[in-house]
């Protein structure tokens, strides 16, 4: 999925070649899944005319500043991209479009021609991306509601450091919250711990000043190369764990073993041999007694969604211990959180990073209801326990 870097390089391709011309065409796609809460004739009459004057990015969604509101803005979701047609030269390699290319492509479904004949389209294969009309697209959600960002917002070391130390997740699952830093996905997330020799379900609380400082560095590091490259992975540096982290089996990183784990919801890899757990996890996973895990007797193959090593057990006993109590009788556990913009390109992987910010306020919203309806289906079930006449002994 498009993360900081690729969107921020999008943005620039913008930024290079089409500002200060005037739409003279525009075409949006009847889709009303990524086409959000406005039609596409509605989209056009108000793209039409207008003059490009800026463009700006918040994470990993962008907008375009036109001469009068309302602007455009994309959420990318895990396979939107912005192509121009008429561009020699630009870093962004989703830009170029060849001659042989499809044009507009079927999967478009935001398209400009500006005066001086240049092109521009918002594609979007997998529909999971929102591409919105809006007065202040930085004063609605889900912009209003990020974090600082992660390029043009960066936090102090002395600030993350203490910010972590009142985290007590996991740092990769925090890392992946856009209400905390904007513009993190699974990838550079992944990038970044591995880089700073991090395990991933390390507690981020638990980090030493030393680690947070290498992280902070670390987080800066990688994501101005990507930006340095136009966000071209085939120019990421040969020592990233991202070459190798999508091969899944027989994976290494310089000579060292990868493994997968799920942490925040997301596959996630890493070099075991590296980035060791630390402090009270250490501890307990050394002391953690090893179990043989017996296989089923159809083929051996136990695809269960039980942590895959001792050190994921932990972190959920942990995190089990410290959570609420389980109030009720048959109170289902929560859902696992669908990975959002997946480089794995799993199917059923349809949410965003950034969705997830979205859905917070909802969430409070549905748990209080669940809660009253617990608390009714209780009373009823009294109440007919209470009638039932007691067996005759």
């Amino acid at each position: 999925m498009p993360e900081l870097p690729e969107v921020e390089a999008a943005r620039r391709a913008v930024e290079e070649h089409c500002l200060g011309k005037k739409i003279k065409k525009a075409i949006i796609a009847n889709d009303t899944k990524v086409i959000d809460s406005v039609s596409a004739s509605d989209f056009e009459a108000a793209l039409l005319g207008k003059t490009l004057i800026s463009a700006h990015r918040k994470g990993k969604n962008l907008w375009l500043h036109l001469d009068s509101p309302p602007f455009p803005s994309f959420q990318f979701g895990m396979s939107g991209a912005i192509y121009i047609k008429g561009v020699a030269v630009t870093k962004y390699k989703r830009s170029a479009v060849n001659d042989t290319d499809e044009w507009p492509s079927k999967y478009s479904k935001f398209f400009i021609e500006l005066d001086d004949g240049l092109e521009l389209s918002f594609t979007d294969k997998r529909r999971f991306a929102k591409v919105r009309l809006l007065k202040d697209p930085a004063a609605v959600s889900p912009i209003s509601e990020l974090g600082p960002d992660a390029l043009l917002e960066p936090m102090t070391v002395d600030e993350f450091t203490e910010s972590l130390s009142k985290k007590k997740i996991a740092i990769k699952a925090l890392l992946l919250d856009q209400s905390y830093i904007a513009g993190i996905g699974n990838w550079i997330a992944d990038e970044v711990l591995y880089q700073a020799r991090i395990h991933p379900l390390q507690s981020s609380a638990s980090m030493s000043k030393e680690n947070c400082a290498t992280l902070h560095k670390c987080i800066k590091e990688v994501i101005e190369k990507a930006i340095e490259v136009g966000a071209d992975s085939s120019q990421f540096p040969k020592n990233w764990i991202f070459h190798s982290r999508e091969k899944k089996s027989g994976a290494f990183v310089d000579g060292k073993k990868i493994d997968f784990i799920n942490a925040g919801g997301r596959t996630t890899a890493y070099v075991p041999e590296l980035q060791k757990l630390s402090g009270n996890q250490a501890a307990k996973v050394a002391a953690e007694p090893r179990k043989k895990t017996s296989k089923r007797k159809s083929g051996g193959n136990d695809d269960t969604d039980e942590p895959s090593n001792k050190e994921e057990k932990i972190v959920e006993t942990d995190q089990l211990k410290k959570g609420p109590k389980p109030r009720g009788r048959g109170k289902k556990p929560p859902m696992k959180r669908k990975s959002d913009d997946s480089d794995d390109d799993e199917a059923g992987d349809d949410n965003s990073d950034d969705d997830e910010v979205q859905k917070k306020t909802t969430k409070k919203t549905t748990t209080k209801q669940a809660k009253a309806e617990k608390a009714s289906k209780k009373k009823v079930q009294s109440s007919q326990n209470s009638k039932k006449p007691k067996k005759a002994k």
